[in-house]
C-alpha cells in the first residue's frame, strides 16, 4: 500500500513538470513573436538540401493581428513596441511548477511519517542487544536411527545451534536476561556448615578429657581440632576436583571412573556402614535425653520412642515434608552453645573454693566436675588419638561434596574451594567453643554426650535437650533413608522392585538392629571414636587422596605433583590414626 502511495506521488510531480514545460514553451513563443521566421524549420531545411527556393505567403502585421484577435483588449499592453500579450511569463510559470512540485512533496513526505518504518525497525533490532542461552553439553550418545545410527553428539550440537538461533530471534523482539541456575557461595557454605556441624559437638568435651584434666589441656586440643578440620576440608576439596576432571555425579560414581568399576563396592559399603552407625549414635543420644527429661528407664525409653515415633517417621517414603526441620538443628546447636557458655560464666557447676556452685550437689558422683595435672603435654599420650577419631567423625561429610560441587552456580575448582575454605573454617570455630566450653566446665568428668552433666532440674539446660531431641528426632528419618538405600544398592534391589511390603521389613529389621545395639552401649563416644578410625578415616582422607591421585595419573596432569604429594601424605596418617585410634576406642570398653 506504501508503494502504491509512492509511485502515485512520482506520478503527480511528474505531470506537473510537463504542465509547466508546455506553458514555458507557449509564453516563449508568444514573446519573441517577430521573431519567428516565416518558414519553418522543415522547409529552411528542404531549400538548404535541394537548392530550390519555394515560395512563401507573407502576412503583414496587422493581417496577423486581424487572423488572431486578442480576447480581452483590457488584457493587451497599451504600448506598441510591446509585442507579447498578457500571458504569464517562463519564469513566473517554472516557479509556478516547483512550488507544485513541493507542495505535492510535502503532502507525500506526510503521508510517508505516519506510516512505519522497517528500514528503522531493522537497525534498531539489530543495534538492539540478544540475550543468547548457554549450550548445555551432554555426553556424547548413540541413538537408534532409521537407516543407521546418528551420533548423540552431532544431534546435540544442532539442537544447541537451532536453540541459540531461536532465542536469538525472541531476543531481537524483546530481551530477556539469562536465568542464573545453581546456589550461591554463601548459601553453600551455609548448607555445609549445617552438615558437618551437628549433634556429634556434644561428645567432643569427652575426647578431651580422654587425654587430659588440666584446663590447659584445651590448647593441645583446639590445634587438634584446627589441624584435623583443615585435612578435612583438603579431602573435600579432592573430592570436588575429581567430580570437576572426570564429570562424576556422585561419591560411587567418582571412584568408579577413577580407581575402576570393580572395586566401587568399597565406598558403597563404607558409606552405608558410616550411616548406620551414625543412626546408632542418634538413638543412643535420644534414649539419654529423653530417659532424663521424663526421669524413666533409659532402655524403655528408647524402646517406646523407636515404636511410636521413629518408626512411623521412617516408614514414610516422601520426606519432603521434614526438611524444613534441619533448621530446627542448627537452631537448636546455637541455643545450647548459649547456655553452656552462661553455665560456665555464672559458676553453677564450679568445684573451686570453699563451696560448690548451687547445682554440683544434684549431679551424681561421675558426673561432677574433675580437674587435675595433666594438662600441655598429656597430648603426646596414645589416649590423644581417641580425640583424632573422634574429630574424623566430626567433620565428616564428604559422601555429599558432589553434590555440593554441581549445585554450585558457575561452578569452577576456585569457587568450590572458596566454600570449602568458609564452611569448615565457621566449622572449625563452632566445634572450637563448644568443646572448650563443656571442657572447662567439667573436665575430667565429661560424659560422653556432655549434656547428661548438667543437672536434671537446670531449666536453661532443659530447654537445650528439648531442642537437641526434637532436632534429632526429624533428623532421624534422613539419615536412616541414606542407610537403608545402601542395603538396598547393596543388594542391587532395583527401585521398581522396591514394593511396600520390602520397604517395611528392611525398615523394621534395621530399626530393630540399631535399637538393640543402643540398647547394649551406653557410651555414644565410642561409637563415634570407632566409626571415626575406621570408617570417617578411609572416607575423609584415604579415598579421596586415591581418586585424585588415579585421575592426576589417568588424564596426565604434569603440574599437580605436590598436590599429588600432600593428598598421599594425608592417607598415610589416615592410615596410621585409624589403626592405633580404633584399638585405643577398643581398649577404653575395658
Amino acid at each position: 500500500m506504501n508503494f502504491r502511495r509512492f509511485l502515485l506521488l512520482l506520478a503527480v510531480i511528474s505531470r506537473s513538470r510537463v504542465v509547466a514545460k508546455k506553458f514555458e514553451i507557449a509564453s516563449t513563443a508568444k514573446a519573441i513573436g517577430d521573431k519567428i521566421p516565416e518558414k519553418s524549420w522543415a522547409v529552411v531545411g528542404y531549400e538548404s538540401f535541394h537548392g530550390e527556393r519555394l515560395p512563401v505567403e507573407r502576412k503583414t502585421k496587422s493581417a496577423r493581428t486581424a487572423a488572431n484577435p486578442p480576447t480581452s483588449p483590457s488584457k493587451r499592453s497599451e504600448s506598441p513596441d510591446d509585442s507579447s500579450d498578457d500571458a504569464p511569463s517562463g519564469t513566473k510559470k517554472a516557479m509556478f511548477g516547483v512550488g507544485l512540485a513541493a507542495a505535492a512533496a510535502a503532502v507525500g513526505s506526510s503521508i510517508l511519517v505516519s506510516q512505519p518504518k522497517p528500514e528503522r525497525a531493522l537497525v534498531e533490532a539489530v543495534n538492539r542487544p540478544v540475550a543468547v542461552r548457554p549450550m548445555v553439553v551432554e555426553k556424547p550418545k548413540r541413538t537408534r536411527h532409521e537407516g543407521g545410527t546418528i551420533s548423540g553428539d552431532v544431534r546435540n550440537r544442532f539442537n544447541s545451534f537451532v536453540g541459540v538461533g531461536a532465542s536469538s530471534l525472541r531476543a531481537v523482539g524483546r530481551p530477556r536476561k539469562p536465568k542464573l541456575e545453581g546456589a550461591t557461595i554463601p548459601s553453600e557454605v551455609i548448607n555445609l556448615v549445617k552438615s558437618i556441624v551437628g549433634v556429634g559437638v556434644l561428645s567432643l568435651p569427652a575426647g578431651v578429657a580422654a587425654f587430659g584434666s588440666a584446663p590447659s589441656a584445651f590448647i593441645p586440643a583446639a590445634l587438634l581440632m584446627t589441624v584435623i578440620g583443615v585435612l578435612s576440608g583438603y579431602g573435600f576439596s579432592l573430592i570436588g576436583k575429581v567430580c570437576d576432571y572426570t564429570g562424576a555425579r556422585s561419591y560411587r560414581e567418582a571412584w568408579s571412573m577413577t580407581v575402576g568399576e570393580e572395586s566401587s563396592w568399597i565406598p558403597a559399603w563404607t558409606t552405608t556402614c558410616k550411616t548406620f552407625l551414625a543412626c546408632l549414635a542418634f538413638s543412643m543420644v535420644l534414649a539419654d535425653t529423653f530417659s532424663s527429661l521424663f526421669e524413666t528407664s533409659r532402655n524403655g525409653t528408647l524402646v517406646t520412642l523407636t515404636l511410636l515415633v521413629l518408626t512411623p517417621l521412617c516408614l514414610i517414603r516422601n520426606l519432603r515434608s521434614l526438611a524444613p526441620f534441619s533448621l530446627l538443628g542448627v537452631l537448636g546447636l546455637v541455643y545450647t552453645a548459649m547456655a553452656m557458655a552462661i553455665r560456665w560464666l555464672d559458676g553453677s557447676y564450679s568445684m573451686n573454693g570453699e563451696e560448690p556452685g548451687v547445682l554440683v550437689s544434684e549431679l551424681a558422683r561421675h558426673l561432677r566436675p574433675k580437674f587435675g595435672n595433666l594438662g600441655v603435654g598429656s597430648v603426646l599420650s596414645s589416649n590423644a588419638l581417641i580425640l583424632v577419631c573422634m574429630l574424623s567423625t566430626a567433620y565428616m561429610a564428604h559422601f555429599n561434596a558432589p553434590k555440593f560441587y554441581l549445585e554450585l552456580r558457575n561452578r569452577s575448582v576456585k569457587r568450590f574451594n572458596t566454600v570449602v575454605s568458609w564452611g569448615f573454617g565457621i566449622s572449625i570455630v563452632l566445634m572450637g567453643f563448644m568443646t572448650m566450653v563443656g571442657f572447662l566446665t567439667f573436665g575430667r568428668g565429661c560424659d560422653g554426650l556432655v549434656l547428661n552433666n548438667y543437672a536434671s532440674s537446670d531449666v536453661l539446660m532443659g530447654f537445650s535437650r528439648i531442642a537437641v531431641a526434637l532436632s534429632l528426632v526429624f533428623s532421624y528419618p534422613l539419615a536412616f533413608t541414606g542407610c537403608r538405600d545402601g542395603f538396598f544398592d547393596l543388594a542391587q534391589v532395583p527401585m521398581k522392585d522396591r514394593s511396600t511390603g520390602l520397604w517395611n521389613v528392611v525398615t523394621v529389621a534395621l530399626l530393630s538392629g540399631i535399637t538393640y545395639l543402643a540398647t547394649t552401649l551406653t557410651d555414644v563416644s565410642f561409637v563415634l571414636a570407632f566409626g571415626g578410625a575406621t570408617l570417617g578415616n578411609a572416607l575423609t582422607y584415604i579415598f579421596p587422596a586415591m581418586m585424585y591421585w588415579a585421575a592426576v595419573k589417568q588424564q596426565d596432569r604434569k603440574n599437580e605433583g605436590l598436590g599429588v604429594f600432600v593428598a598421599m601424605l594425608s592417607a598415610c596418617l589416615g592410615i596410621v590414626m585409624g589403626l592405633i585410634g580404633a584399638s585405643m576406642a577398643l581398649k577404653s570398653l575395658d
